[in-house]
């Protein structure tokens, strides 16, 4: 298949601003006559949404590292498969609140599990499919970020040590590392405004010399 539509993940660590910067990339691409489409993780689907309310309702029975692996890649097939590749396959350029480095980063480095095992079941699901931008949400002060989520009600993952999460930012980091062709690391703890800026700049390039589906 010739994929003519663009994939662009936004990733990062709880409280980052990856939802509400997804959402304001989705703005502009529109405001700009890009058929843009939004999807979140995990869920976006009739079965990845109850997948999600499993994985990060903390009244759920405990999931062992295994299992939770395997239900975001669950969840991450199904949305693939019913939402991303059909819009790539028409020119749409879909927004994806987090893909397979959110769980190459959180049960990899953040719990351990072999990170090449969670790869592969990744690429399984998804049929190999990757971004062609992955956008990555850091910050010199992971602790305010964690702050602002310990504010208020919190999910299963982000009540966890902070332990874990200083390796889910630091194995983000690695990531970014290894690939820096397909990833922009941009500074999240500066005002939303600042921050939306930065990711319009680095997604310019690839919209030049692109044909608006339709037109």
């Amino acid at each position: 298949m010739a994929r003519r539509g663009l994939l662009i993940s936004i990733e990062g660590g709880e409280k980052t601003g990856k939802t509400t910067q997804a959402a304001l990339l989705v703005e502009w691409l529109k405001a700009g006559g890009v058929d843009a489409v939004l999807t979140r993780e995990p869920g976006g689907t009739a079965v990845g949404e109850a997948v999600r309310s499993i994985l990060l309702d903390p009244g759920q029975t405990p999931l062992t590292p295994v299992s939770e692996a395997l239900l975001f890649a669950a969840s991450r097939g199904q949305l693939v498969a019913e939402v991303i590749r059909p819009a790539l396959e028409v020119g749409r350029t879909v927004v994806a609140d987090r893909y397979v480095d959110s769980s190459l980063a959180y049960q990899a480095f953040g719990l351990g599990l072999p990170l090449e095992r969670v790869l592969d079941v990744n690429e399984w699901a998804t049929g190999g499919l990757r971004p062609d931008l992955t956008v990555l949400l850091d910050g010199p002060d992971l602790v305010a970020f964690l702050s602002r989520s310990r504010s208020g009600e919190v999910d299963r993952i982000e009540r966890r040590r902070m332990d874990f999460h200083l390796r889910v930012a630091e194995g983000y980091r690695e990531l970014a590392r290894r690939d820096p062709a397909r990833f922009a690391v941009i500074d999240a703890s500066r005002p939303p405004g600042k921050v939306a800026a930065d990711i319009r700049r680095v997604v310019e390039p690839l919209l030049r010399g692109r044909e608006v589906p339709g037109q």
